[in-house]
This record gives structure tokens, C-alpha cells and sequence, in this order.
């Protein structure tokens, strides 16, 4: 397995929902370190913080200041790697956690990312690499796909949403796609991939440029979706509640509900 893999796993696969416990917390120091600070702070007493800088002793000082609540006194729970980055923005960047036979064993699956950041479109497999476990990558012709983590969330259980943003960037018009695909493409490469069976799109928000699902929405649990709500008839809150409308009508959870 490795970064440009050109034939989908020969084995059952699992994309993890958000929710699901996990070992480590990965968040690049590119730019606001008080946030960046803060995420630590709380994250650590939960899984191990690895850092990816181009400088620890600068990190080092500032976790360790007074700054942004005081310092972080035990840092034996962070990591610091050392890899290049264009930018903050790993969760829309970095890989997808999946798993073999359910809960067996690990794998990252790895997107081209949507954005002109080489940098950042490489970065997993230097994370793979640092802790030891393999990238599948759609990344090369037949099997790429084009696609950002903010416009992603699964519910561990083979179903996952996303903005119809996912079809348009690997449509004709893409602009960092190898291959044109329909939905039933998408839906394939998902599938084959991820053990995505059920993929939800929604037509993306007419104001919000970026049409990513996450500035919206997000799932919970199984069941469970946390919403944006705007004032009657403005703004995106038509098409949000349409998009809401159309989910209760048609989709029910793995539970049936």
C-alpha cells in the first residue's frame, strides 16, 4: 500500500466516525497558535498531540508560555514532526482513518486535496510514515478522486454526507481531478475506498463560497445531526432547510430511525 495505489483495497474497509475514540490528534502550526494552543490544551488529556512544525523549539516555548491560559506544563503526550506545509487547514488536507475488517488494523486513505497547495496535499504520507502506517491513496488515474475532509463526515457505519461540491471537483469542470466522474463514479470510488455505501450529497449553500458540510452540519452519532439555523428565508436557510427536508424524508440511520 503507498500514496498512488492503483487498485482499491482487496479487503473489507471501514471509515471511522468522527466520534469513534482515537490514539492521536494531528494539527500543524502554520498560523493561530493561540487556537492552535487551546486545541492542544484540551486534547491532551484525551490521545497524544502530534504536532507537525518546521519549528519545536519555537512551539516548545510557546506551549510553555503564559500566554492563551497559562502553560501547558506536561507535554510528554505531544510529538513534534518535522514536514513541510502550505497551511492550518489539516482537517480539509490530511487523510481519512479507515479501518480493516471493522476494527482490525489502521490505514489512512489520502484525497487529492482541493486546493493549490502541493505541501499540504503530501503531508499524510509523512504522517503515515512518522507513525508507522500506510497511506492508500486515491491520488493516481483510474482511481483518483478529488475531495476536502470540511466537506466530509461518515457515521462509522457505511454511510456518509456531503455537498454536491464532491461531484462538481471531479466532474468536467474539476480542476485538480485526473478523471472525469458522474455520481455513480463518485459512489464507486467511495465505496471501493472507504466502505462508503450510502452517500448522501446535498445541493451546496447559493452563500457559503467554500461549500464545505462542516460550516452547516455535523453528524453526533448515528443518529443524531447538529445544524445551522438562520433567520426565516434568508441568507442560506432556505437551502439548508430544504437539504434538511429532503434527509428526513428519504434517509434513515443504521439504527432505522
Amino acid at each position: 500500500l503507498g500514496r498512488g495505489a492503483v487498485a482499491p483495497p482487496q479487503f473489507p474497509v471501514r471509515t471511522m466516525a468522527e466520534w469513534e475514540e482515537v490514539e492521536s490528534l494531528v494539527i500543524v502550526w502554520a498560523s493561530f497558535p493561540g487556537l492552535l494552543k487551546r486545541i492542544v490544551r484540551h486534547a491532551l488529556p484525551e490521545c497524544r498531540v502530534i504536532i507537525v512544525c518546521d519549528d519545536q523549539a519555537e512551539v516548545e516555548e510557546f506551549l510553555s508560555g503564559a500566554n492563551d491560559g497559562g502553560p501547558i506544563v506536561d507535554q510528554t503526550g505531544i510529538t513534534y514532526l518535522n514536514a513541510a506545509f502550505n497551511s492550518i487547514w489539516s482537517r480539509d488536507y490530511l487523510a481519512e482513518s479507515i479501518y480493516i475488517n471493522e476494527v482490525d488494523s489502521l490505514l489512512l486513505l489520502d484525497w487529492i486535496y482541493n486546493r493549490p497547495r502541493p505541501a499540504d496535499d503530501v503531508l499524510s504520507d509523512a504522517v503515515g510514515a512518522s507513525e508507522g502506517i500506510a497511506v492508500l491513496g486515491t491520488t493516481t488515474a483510474p482511481y483518483d478522486l478529488v475531495h476536502t475532509g470540511g466537506n466530509f463526515m461518515c457515521d462509522g457505519a457505511g454511510t456518509a454526507f456531503s455537498s454536491e461540491l464532491v461531484l462538481d471537483e471531479n466532474g468536467p469542470l474539476g480542476e485538480f481531478n485526473q478523471t472525469v466522474r458522474d455520481a455513480a463514479g463518485v459512489d464507486s470510488i467511495m465505496a471501493r475506498f472507504m466502505g462508503i455505501h450510502r452517500y448522501i450529497t446535498m445541493p451546496t449553500l447559493p452563500y457559503d463560497a467554500i461549500h464545505h458540510i462542516d460550516m452547516h452540519m455535523k453528524l453526533l452519532d448515528e443518529q443524531t445531526l447538529l445544524v445551522g439555523e438562520f433567520p426565516t428565508g434568508q441568507s442560506d436557510g432556505p437551502q439548508l432547510e430544504q437539504n434538511l427536508a429532503t434527509i428526513m424524508a428519504n434517509e434513515t440511520s443504521v439504527f432505522g430511525t
